[in-house]
């Protein structure tokens, strides 16, 4: 059986490759044999996630004609990637991308701190501010309140308190997307309600297909699930979502579901138009793919001339293809683990129905929480906070990265909690690695690809600013000062089952 799980054009590998040829060459530097530089290019195209790992490449002959190369030339290059383990190749199957085991080595941990830890070391890895009170202390007071009726009843409520599921709906209904409460789920967060769609249509070994990046913590979750993900490239800088790569892995896969971030997202903050979401929503269907949208960062424009596209879901107007997950903890704080899932009834009623032997329900007091600042406007009120926060930290944390560290390339997103940003060649793994020596923690782009994929890139979240985040830059310079003297670091590999919010 073959291993690979995308395919990748001769032209499109082309185009990559062409594309780096506008890098500059250091002093000096000299130019590689041709087919050394090929295997580098696409050595260097799998390590920063613009092809997938397990992509199948194109036979030798026809990549030869797109570059106007001999094929002498790309079978040298295959075999040189074969032999450092970027490639893997069977006869009758083809050849297709890997990553090398123990090469990239795998980040740190990057649990969240401690508080008392907070005065020595500056936490990149967790893209999560303070609670924006005194909206929290308001909202947990008239979550009391309003408690007692509930407190005489059996507590359980699978489905989420109903007040809640249709305060959801309503303002479902006030975007222009006609909701009814039986169309919510209550979730514990965004991740229990992907977890459970996850358990529901994508049993173990199913293909989900996911951006490449993609959110940390729910790729380890799918990984877990037993799911095979497909990884479908980012398109360069904040444009996002490359619709060809997209129709032709649903098409060419068939994944059972595909998983997406169109709303600023996590990790490069890009955010998708409206003609993406639709051909996308149009690819989905076509494949028979249950799209899954993660809205968590859809309130999170930092920018007051952003102008939002409709959600994903309003491309689906027959609720046979989209199933929509939004939540309170990245928009509010994120210790309040309140989640939902949209969905058409009867899939809202498959979910209720297995939740029975998962966590039965989410915690009363917490719903009364989002309930009470959803039907007050201090939810509104709240996310303006939120917003205000994220963009001064942004703003402070770009002007000292690009002080500090002149030659990382990134470009600034509108809206949500991260940067992206490339590290002029240097191994993000490693940068992690010395940044824990010099007291600031940072996750590196493995953490956000599929099997080691992203190696030059880190996640920088906009959780600090001023002074601090002046010193988090200033940290992490001292950081890649240590992995450009090749400093050793020593100490254990991240294990896989490390948080990165």
């Amino acid at each position: 059986m073959a291993q690979w799980t995308s395919a990748m054009g001769a032209a499109q590998l082309a185009r990559l490759l062409n594309s780096q040829q506008d890098r500059p060459a250091g002093p000096g530097t000299r130019r590689p044999p041709a087919y050394r530089a090929l295997a580098d290019g696409i050595r260097l195209l799998v390590l920063e996630g613009r092809v997938p790992v397990a992509a199948r490449l194109p036979a030798e002959r026809e990549l030869a004609l797109a570059l106007s190369v001999s094929r002498t030339t790309v079978a040298a290059a295959y075999e040189a990637l074969r032999t450092e383990g970027f490639l893997e190749s069977r006869r009758g199957a083809g050849s297709w991308t890997a990553v090398p085991a123990g090469n990239p080595l795998p980040a740190r941990g990057l649990e969240p701190l401690p508080p008392e830890a907070l005065g020595s070391v500056i936490d990149l890895g967790c893209a999560a501010l303070p609670a924006p009170e005194p909206w929290l202390t308001r909202a947990v007071h008239g979550a009391l309140e309003e408690l007692p009726p509930y407190a005489h009843t059996h507590g359980d409520y699978p489905a989420g308190l109903p007040a809640l599921r249709a305060m959801i709906a309503e303002r479902y209904t006030l975007r222009g997307i006609p909701t009814m409460p039986e169309q919510i789920m209550v979730t514990t967060g965004a991740m229990g309600a992907i977890d459970a769609i996850c358990h529901l249509f994508a049993g173990r070994g199913e293909r989900v297909a996911v951006e490449s990046p993609s959110y940390a913590n729910i790729l380890q979750l799918m990984r877990e699930a037993g799911a095979r993900l497909v990884p479908v490239a980012m398109a360069e800088g904040l444009s996002g979502w490359d619709m060809d790569r997209w129709r032709q892995v649903l098409r060419d896969a068939a994944p059972r579901l595909a998983y997406v971030v169109a709303d600023f997202h996590n990790p490069t903050g890009a955010l998708a138009d409206d003609d993406q979401r639709r051909q996308l929503v149009d690819a989905a269907r076509s494949a028979g793919t249950v799209l899954v949208a993660d809205e968590t960062m859809s309130e999170l424009w930092l920018d007051d001339d952003v102008d939002m596209p409709r959600p994903v879901c309003g491309f689906d107007p027959a609720g046979s293809t989209v199933i929509t997950v939004g939540s309170a903890s990245k928009a509010f704080w994120a210790g309040m683990r309140i989640g939902w899932v949209r969905a058409a009834p009867d899939v809202i009623r498959s979910l209720v129905a297995a939740r029975a032997y998962a966590d039965l329900g989410t915690p009363v007091l917490e719903q009364l929480a989002v309930n009470w600042l959803f039907s007050t406007g201090g939810w509104e009120q709240a996310v303006d906070i939120r917003r205000s926060q994220a963009r001064e930290n942004r703003d402070a944390l770009v002007a000292a990265v690009r002080r500090e560290l002149p030659g990382w390339e990134f470009e600034v997103p509108r809206g949500g909690l991260t940067l992206w940003v490339r590290t002029g060649g240097l191994s993000g793994s490693r940068l992690a690695e010395m940044g824990e020596r010099v007291g600031v923690r940072v996750p590196s782009g493995p953490r956000f690809g599929v099997d080691g994929a992203f190696e030059g890139y880190v996640r920088l979240p906009f959780t600090v600013g001023g002074a601090v985040a002046e010193e988090a830059a200033a940290r992490l310079a001292a950081a890649a000062r240590l992995v450009e003297n090749g400093v050793s670091g020593g100490g254990g590999a991240e294990s896989p089952r490390t948080f990165v919010a």
